[in-house]
């Protein structure tokens, strides 16, 4: 055992050991908490203050976001104060705050509970309420729960909770006990309970009652101390558009809560006591189109209406009234061709006092204005503070929502903070016209990825068109700096102080901004296209964004539309002699459900259009390339050319020009695209081969050749094709007794996962696309009825994983599992049947030797990748992103499938084996994330940079997370503690030696001449 603990530990090399002073410097990591969620006012981001002292207050902005996360921002410089993540089965659908606590409910129909404390996120309560597989209301997720915090004689105060739209509980917030619990009697009715109203002695339950054109309000009150119903009765109404025409009012002054809500055109509310007797009231001023819950109900009892011509007005309760009363009209704010549609929102003042803001854009200013009420100011009569501020809606999309966050600094003067969020998924600060800070979001949804190498900075200078003499001029020009530049090689060659591999790299740049590459090629453009229709230029030793550029939506942009990534390609590379350009392939699904295929062609460096002139901070409109769906595209790198299949298997090239369509026509016949064919949950693979459309001259259509032989009950989930980008170093690997394995290098392997319809059971196959004939196979089980299974396939290797939850069978083991292929050519050793260059219709192209063996994990993994470099010499090992929110590097020889369960022999020795181990060891040493919690991880890119040893690793997810491995350590590089200015001195002594001791040998050697 303890030789094998030795061999384990020579396995991780001590340069997969991450230094301290290492950290951050070779490594970055964004935290991100997603874009935030805005669609309902339980879950919509807010500023919430909490007092110190009597005189003093922090306060932070919560928001939930689609990325499941409920997170604290700091207002003062954008950062995280504390985040609390999600599970993806169990959505956060609501939260609540008062003082210092922050309630929130999560899974389908509020199943669980959690408090948290406001300032530094400690978890106070979990309590499961319900089951989730039980929660009656999935869709919208957040209907038919609520959530209200009532003070009580101890620090927490307790919670009630509205769940499943028809169950209401009073939790102790210290114990989680519960204190009492009421359930309608009628589950199955047509009353669906979406709000509450809390008050010392009675909880009011708001309802709709569903009728045949429209909803009715249904009113239930409750004992705060029993939970017994007082009283239960239905108000005539008509609510047309569900709760969000409903509004509880409450006010801080103890004046009786109310009930607002619209009703065909006109605003109706009641008072809300026990016995529910009160009859409604009715509006008397103009038709309504809406009302707006712009968060002040609780406590202060105001809402917004808008109008029919569009304008807004504020309402509040009516204290001398039954009802409410309109208290304010913002001016201008009918809809007119000057400005964008208003957004609203509510804020308060450390104070408590209520605010009232409207923001905008101006057509004319082509600013983004704010309008701030105030009701408390000039003598309760109200008054508005307006700005204007520089908001860039060409880089950061539309604003589409607001919170706000005041200062009274006496007499007229109101600073307003702004949070706002935007349509690309950016979240900003201003403290009113100046720019605190942004975070982009919308990193967390990114959909394609791509690196991007940089060109040296005298490729950047040639590759503008120059005439002789302005070539000349600009030798002479870049001579000025050769003084310095010759001061700065003497002092590097006589101190040592060279560029190393984890040294931090100095931004570096060239005469017209442009990014250069560095020494060793870290320094890269990592282009990524996001779900939130955004492209990124990052620089990728930093993660700073270099560029951005909103995508167009084109004719969508009238009716409104999404932009989803596909894929990204490099296009033009530095080796072509200019600028590296990219281009990004996404769907644009519009709100008419119609689906097009566009293209965004790009400068990789500067985010320039490259298919036109368009300026810098235009939105970047791309190409119709399908009028529909896209069904698959591939890439080929020799021709340069994009080919994208649309739903009747025509061919579109891009670019479509004649030297394109040359070059296409002479590789056309000897291309077989496997595609999925049929509907979601009864799809196939079909074979295609391409042939010319007799109908239409230079367009090709793919027809189908072959089709899988795979079991009818299963489903194909996805097709992973490896990247035959990586070179092949090694054709085969000698073994110990001086045989060879040679690789099974067929370019026409492709991997398949499959689900079974009817049993808990997924499939891995291994297939030749040019004929669909399987090369491996095997069936493992579903977690839960659910197959994720994770795989990834390189040259000759497959590895994949999936988590076994049952037992059943003999061998089997429970826990997650990996599982490492080999494929070599031949039934032995020797065997040598050239699979690289061979026919996929030889008789021997399927004559392959199988190596397989599983290993047991400590913990899930979400992603996982293998690394690339440039010459594909170094050892390729596996980077996966575990449960945890680590990101660890798996050594290969772990994971060699040929390790053998006894003691090695001398010639498995020699191979470098060590006896097999079911578990793969948890070596902190092989964590590179070390501190840093990357959470959600969805996927792992790698990319190579100059040296061969070393590999760029960049993981995105919630986060992003980006470092350099070196799986065989840095050979190609001398150490860090290597000792340059001794080896100088020595050198130099040496040389002195020389120069001296020249003479007296010569002088030696004439005298022996003349006395011989």
């Amino acid at each position: 055992m303890f030789c094998f603990l030795i061999a384990i530990l020579a396995v991780f090399p001590g340069v997969l050991a991450l230094h301290e002073f290492e950290a951050g410097v070779v490594d970055w990591h964004k935290t991100l908490v997603g874009v935030p969620l805005a669609h309902s006012p339980s879950i919509a981001s807010v500023f919430h203050r909490v007092h110190d002292t009597a005189n003093t207050t922090r306060s932070v902005i919560l928001t939930a976001t689609r990325s499941n996360v409920l997170a604290a921002l700091n207002p003062g410089d954008g950062s995280v104060a504390w985040r609390h993540i999600f599970e993806p089965e169990d959505p956060v659908v609501a939260f609540h705050r008062q003082r210092d606590t922050v309630a929130a409910l999560s899974g389908p129909g509020g199943a669980t509970l959690r408090s948290f404390s406001a300032l530094t996120g400690s978890l106070l309560l979990e309590t499961r309420l319900h089951d989730p597989s039980s929660g009656h209301l999935s869709e919208p997720i957040d209907v038919g729960t609520a959530l209200a915090l009532q003070a009580t004689e101890s620090s927490q105060p307790d919670i009630i909770v509205l769940t499943d739209g028809h169950s209401v509980r009073r939790i102790d917030g210290a114990t989680s006990e519960m204190k009492w619990g009421w359930t309608s009697a009628d589950q199955t009715s047509l009353v669906i309970y979406t709000k509450l109203v809390a008050t010392p002695s009675t909880i009011y339950l708001i309802g709709l009652a569903k009728s045949i054109k429209s909803n009715t309000l249904h009113i239930t009150s409750l004992s705060a101390a029993t939970g017994e119903v007082i009283e239960d009765v239905s108000v005539p109404s008509h609510i047309a558009d569900g709760p969000g025409d409903v509004i509880p009012l409450t006010s801080s002054s103890d004046a009786v809560p109310r009930l607002a809500w619209f009703d065909r055109g006109v605003i109706r509310s009641m008072l809300l006591t026990p016995d529910l007797k009160d009859k409604p009231a009715s509006t008397k001023e103009a038709r309504y189109r809406r009302i707006i819950d712009i968060g002040l109900g609780e406590g202060h009892g105001m809402f917004l209406a808008i109008q029919g011509d569009g304008s807004s007005r504020v309402f509040r309760i009516d204290e001398e009234g039954p009802g409410v009363k309109a208290i304010w009209e913002f001016a201008d704010s009918a809809e007119s061709n000057r400005n964008a549609e208003s957004v609203y929102s509510g804020g308060l003042d450390k104070d408590g006092y209520p605010y009232v803001a409207r923001v905008f854009w101006s057509h004319v200013l082509a600013k983004a204005n704010a309008h701030v009420f105030v009701p408390h100011l000039a003598e309760g009569q109200g008054l508005v503070a307006g700005f204007a501020f520089p908001f860039d809606t060409r880089t950061h999309g539309i604003i589409n929502y607001v919170a706000i966050d005041n200062a009274h600094h006496g007499g007229f003067q109101v600073l307003t903070r702004l949070f706002l969020t935007t349509t690309t998924g950016a979240v900003q600060l201003w403290q009113k016209d100046s720019l605190q800070w942004t975070r982009e979001e919308g990193l967390a949804t990114i959909g394609a990825v791509e690196f991007v190498d940089l060109p040296e900075e005298k490729v950047v200078h040639s590759s503008k068109s120059e005439v002789f003499l302005e070539r000349v001029v600009r030798h002479f020009k870049d001579a000025k700096d050769f003084p310095s530049y010759l001061i700065a090689f003497v002092n590097r060659f006589l101190t040592g102080s060279y560029e190393t591999p984890s040294s931090a790299l100095p931004f570096s740049a060239n005469a017209s901004g442009l990014l250069t590459r560095d020494t060793f090629g870290f320094r890269k453009i990592i282009v990524v296209a996001t779900a939130a229709g955004k492209i990124y230029g990052l620089d990728s030793t930093s993660g700073d964004i270099v560029w951005s550029r909103v995508l167009g939506l084109g004719w969508a942009g009238e009716i409104g539309a999404t932009i989803h990534p596909v894929k990204i390609y490099v296009t033009r590379t530095v080796a072509d002699g200019d600028t590296p350009q990219v281009v990004v392939v996404t769907q644009r699904r519009a709100e008419n459900t119609l689906i097009d295929t566009v293209l965004f062609h790009v400068d990789a460096l500067t985010g320039e259009n490259a298919r036109d002139s368009s300026s810098s901070g235009e939105i970047l409109q791309g190409l119709d390339i399908i009028s529909g769906p896209l069904v698959d595209l591939f890439f080929l790198p020799e021709k340069k050319v994009i080919v994208l299949i649309d739903e009747f298997l025509g061919l579109h090239l891009y670019p479509d020009n004649g030297a394109t369509d040359e070059a296409f026509a002479k590789v056309a016949s000897s291309l077989y695209l496997p595609l999925r064919a049929g509907s979601p949950g009864n799809r196939r693979l079909v074979g295609h081969k391409v042939h010319p459309n007799p109908e239409l001259h230079d367009r090709y259509f793919a027809s189908p050749v072959w089709t899988t032989a795979f079991p009818a009950s299963e489903d194909i989930l996805s097709v992973i094709r490896p990247s035959n980008s990586q070179p092949v170093a090694s054709l085969g690997k000698v073994l110990g007794n001086r045989t060879t394995l040679y690789k099974y290098l067929n370019p026409n392997l492709l991997a398949v996962l499959t689900a079974s319809k009817t049993a808990s059971q997924c499939s891995i196959y291994v297939l030749d696309s040019v004929k669909g004939s399987v090369v491996y196979h095997a069936s493992v089980p579903g977690a839960s009825g659910v197959c994720d299974v994770k795989a990834n396939l390189v040259e000759n290797w497959l590895v994949y994983y999936y988590y076994n939850g049952e037992i059943n069978g003999p061998g089997q083991t429970k826990g997650h599992t990996m599982v490492s292929v080999e494929f070599y050519e031949g039934s032995k050793p020797d065997d040598k049947t050239g699979s690289s260059d061979m026919s996929s219709y030889s008789n021997k192209s399927i004559n392959v030797s199988v190596y397989e063996q599983a290993f047991l994990l400590p913990y899930g993994i979400t992603a996982l990748a293998s690394t690339s470099t440039k010459f594909g010499m170094t050892t390729k090992d596996i980077i996966v992103a575990n449960q945890n929110h680590q990101v660890q590097s798996i050594p290969r020889r772990l994971l060699d499938p040929r390790r053998p369960k006894r003691k090695p022999t001398n010639e498995e020795m020699e191979e470098m084996l060590i006896q097999y181990d079911p578990l793969l060891p948890y070596e902190a040493r092989s964590i590179l994330s070390h501190n840093n919690q990357v959470a959600n991880v969805q996927r792992i890119v790698t990319s190579p940079a100059l040296l061969e040893s070393t590999s760029l690793v960049l993981v995105y997810g919630l986060d992003l997370f980006h470092t350099r491995v070196s799986p065989s350590g840095t050979f190609d590089v001398l150490s860090e503690n290597f000792n340059k200015a001794q080896l100088i001195f020595t050198v130099s002594g040496l040389l002195a030696a020389i120069i001296i001791t020249r003479p007296m040998v010569r002088r030696k050697r004439l005298r022996e001449k003349w006395y011989q």
